[in-house]
């Protein structure tokens, strides 16, 4: 029983090398296996890339993210901080939380304590999500590299061909004159 690969190679365009016909025919075997076992796929801006499984703590981690660095999280948190910051200054020996603002500074910290890793986990995510990426990019870059290489090879012979076919006419077309030429001199 013949592998696909070397089924494609008896069926390899005339004049390709054994080792292109080869690598053409693992390219296309390659590429109909990628096309049957697609897995889900999501498109952002028009870019199309696979769409990993992500577990409860990653999700979290990207909405952490997603909010913490919003405009809207911003405006939020300074309002709070100024009316804290206010109300403690107004409420002077009443105040819940007086001057140098211990309890805000200890929430604050508690806060970034928390988000900072939370933010980080969905940046590692996201750069292996990116490299993931890039590593499809090379291989369809590599393919591509090899297709149009062997469309050159095969316009190459197409060429050689044509040349040959020509070259073969001209003889042809020399030799008719010539007798023509014998016949007119005698």
């Amino acid at each position: 029983m013949k592998d696909g690969a070397s089924d494609k190679v008896a069926n390899a365009p005339v004049g390709l090398s054994p080792e292109d016909a080869k690598q053409l025919a693992l390219l296309r075997a390659h590429r109909r296996v990628h096309r049957r076992t697609r897995p889900a796929r999501v498109a952002v801006e028009g870019v199309h890339f696979e769409a990993p499984a992500l577990t409860r703590g990653q999700k979290l981690a990207d909405q952490v993210a997603a909010t913490i660095g919003s405009w809207r999280f911003i405006v939020f948190q300074t309002t709070a901080i100024a009316i804290w910051i206010t109300g403690n200054a107004l409420a002077g020996s009443q105040a819940w939380d007086p001057y140098p603002f211990i309890l805000l500074n200890l929430l604050l910290s508690f806060q970034a304590a928390y988000t900072a890793p939370a933010i980080m986990m969905s940046q590692n995510r996201q750069s292996e999500l990116d490299r993931r990426h890039a590593q499809n990019d090379y291989e369809i870059n590599v393919k591509a590299e090899l297709e149009i290489e062997l469309l050159h090879e095969k316009i190459d012979l197409m060429k050689e061909q044509e040349l040959l076919a020509l070259t073969q006419a001209v003889r042809e077309l020399s030799a008719q004159v010539e007798q023509l030429s014998a016949r007119v001199g005698r």
